[in-house]
Formats: structure tokens, C-alpha cells, sequence
């Protein structure tokens, strides 16, 4: 799929102070990664906190997104869980031409074997055509998708194009990318190993930072494509800070107060999350100004 290649990012939900979602504050964050020149935008993963979201709110959501987006970049869609079931009734029942495929993250909670895995992508395949990008965060999920499991799903099912990789680990990313499929995709599910990534075959990010620096990531991620790897570097290092920071109190507490720092939405978050420390915002905003500067 080229059109789902390059930098991804993650878009945030942001919320009023009343916990309500504020679709003005996202209009402005998809105004502002296209801007950026990131490659496309994902709806409703982590980052977007769809786990608090009910029903109705999700769909305000995507509507809110596909209308700020006016068909200018691809937009792919989360929708994951540990009920397979439900998982399933909820592909089933999903008809939208805006978004180009589903990334759908492997069974938390459960901690199911590899075949357990396997099996819950396997009925999710069967009842769509639509693309689906898996998603392997052992850090969140309580188990890892092993290269096995994930190189026998982009094998038997066609409509399994890519992955999502977030174990951190560069030994496994390397394993997938040298035995998969011509077109499969293997996609950084980590800032910090973004680069990496992509110098060793893979095919972008769906990033965190890139959403609040977006022309900077976007630059290193095309650069790392195009084999200009002391360039891409330059840029890796410059935003490496960055990349921890974030993260630092929880995912999006830090992205959201980057996002309060450059006057895009408030850092509110739901709980069980925090809104990010002023200690932290401070650190932030250090770190921010300057390259936003670079732009103004």
C-alpha cells in the first residue's frame, strides 16, 4: 500500500475541560499535521485514548477528522480489543470509504498464546476486505507477537498487509522485514526506533512526536527512505530529547502538552491518566519553542 508508507501519526482526542471532546482543537491538530507534511493519520489508537471513548463519542471522532482532513491525506482506523467477538461485530458493522485500512491491536489483557493471536486475526480478516495493519506492544498488551506468528498471518491472509511494531526490539523488527512478504509492511510503532527502522527496510512510523513536530519527523523518515542516513541522523538527534520526554508521564499526557505549549488544545486527559506535571510542561516547553520557532 503505497499510500500508507512514510510517517503516520497517531492524532490525539483532545478534550474541553469538561472531558467533552473539542472538535475545533482537533481540526486544528489535522489542519496542522498536513501542514507538517506528514504521510497520512491514524484515528482512534492509544494515543487517541479510544479505550475511554464510548460509542458515540468514537464517531464524532472520525467525523470530525474525515471533515478536517477534506480528503487530503490517507487516514487509517483503530479498531482493536481482547474480545474477539466484539472485535469482530465491529469490523463486520464498519462501512466508511474515508479510511484506507484498520490497524487492530493484538489481544491485551488475556495474554493469549501465539495461536490464540493468530486465531483473533484471523477472524478479523475473514470478515472484511479491508486492509488491516496488525499491532505488536507487548508493553501494553502483557504479550508479544512473536515473528512467527506475524509472518503466518501476512502469508495466508491477503488483506493482511502490515504491521505495527512496537517491542522495541530491532532484533525482531530485522527478522520480519527479511522473511516477509514483498509488500508487507513492517511500520515503527516507536519514535526511537523510527530511523532505524526504516534504514533496515521497513516502511515508516505511525508516530507520537511527529503529530507535534511534524515537519522535523517527517523530514528524518523521508531522508531514512531515501537512504540518506547521515541526514536523517542530523534529524534523529535533534529530536531524540523529544521522543523520551513525551512519554515521560504517560502517552498522551506528554504529547498533549506539547500541544498545549504550541496553543493547539488543552493537555487534558482522561482517567486513569494525568495531565502532565508543570515540572514536565517546563521541560517541554524548552524543547519546543525552539524548533517551533524555526517555522514561525
Amino acid at each position: 500500500m503505497d499510500s500508507i508508507k512514510g510517517t503516520g501519526v497517531a492524532l490525539v482526542t483532545p478534550f474541553n475541560e469538561d472531558f467533552s471532546i473539542d472538535t475545533k482543537a482537533l481540526e486544528r491538530i489535522v489542519d496542522y499535521c498536513v501542514d507538517g507534511g506528514v504521510d497520512y493519520l491514524v484515528v482512534l489508537g492509544t494515543t487517541g485514548e479510544s479505550v475511554t471513548l464510548n460509542k458515540a463519542e468514537k464517531q464524532i471522532v472520525m467525523e470530525a477528522v474525515i471533515s478536517a482532513n477534506a480528503g487530503r491525506l490517507p487516514l487509517v482506523l483503530g479498531i482493536g480489543g481482547n474480545s474477539t467477538y466484539r472485535i469482530v461485530d465491529e469490523v463486520k458493522a464498519f462501512e466508511s470509504d474515508h479510511f484506507e485500512a484498520i490497524l487492530s491491536v493484538s489481544p491485551y489483557y488475556n495474554k493469549p498464546t501465539q495461536e490464540g493471536i493468530y486465531q483473533h486475526f484471523k477472524s478479523i480478516s475473514e470478515v472484511t476486505n479491508k486492509p488491516i495493519i496488525l499491532y505488536n506492544v507487548p508493553g501494553r498488551t502483557g504479550s508479544n507477537m512473536l515473528p512467527s506468528t506475524v509472518l503466518r498471518l501476512a502469508n495466508d491472509f491477503e488483506n493482511i498487509v502490515g504491521i505495527k511494531e512496537a517491542s522495541g526490539d530491532m532484533i525482531q523488527v530485522m527478522d520480519i522485514i527479511r522473511n516477509k512478504p514483498k509488500n508487507f509492511m513492517v511500520i515503527s510503532g516507536d519514535d526511537i526506533t523510527a530511523l532505524p527502522t526504516v534504514l533496515a527496510g521497513g516502511s515508516g512510523v505511525i508516530s507520537v512526536l511527529g503529530q507535534g513536530i511534524p515537519r522535523e519527523f517527517s523530514n528524518m523518515i523521508r531522508l531514512g527512505l531515501e537512504n540518506r542516513s547521515d541526514e536523517a541522523y542530523a534529524l534523529h538527534y535533534k529530536l531524540q530529547e523529544g521522543m523520551s520526554l513525551i512519554f515521560q508521564e504517560g502517552n498522551p499526557a506528554g504529547i498533549k502538552a506539547v500541544f498545549e505549549i504550541l496553543g493547539l488544545c488543552a493537555a487534558t486527559v482522561r482517567l486513569p491518566l494525568v495531565e502532565a506535571t508543570p515540572q514536565l510542561k517546563r521541560i517541554l516547553k524548552d524543547f519546543v519553542l525552539p524548533l517551533s520557532r524555526v517555522h514561525a
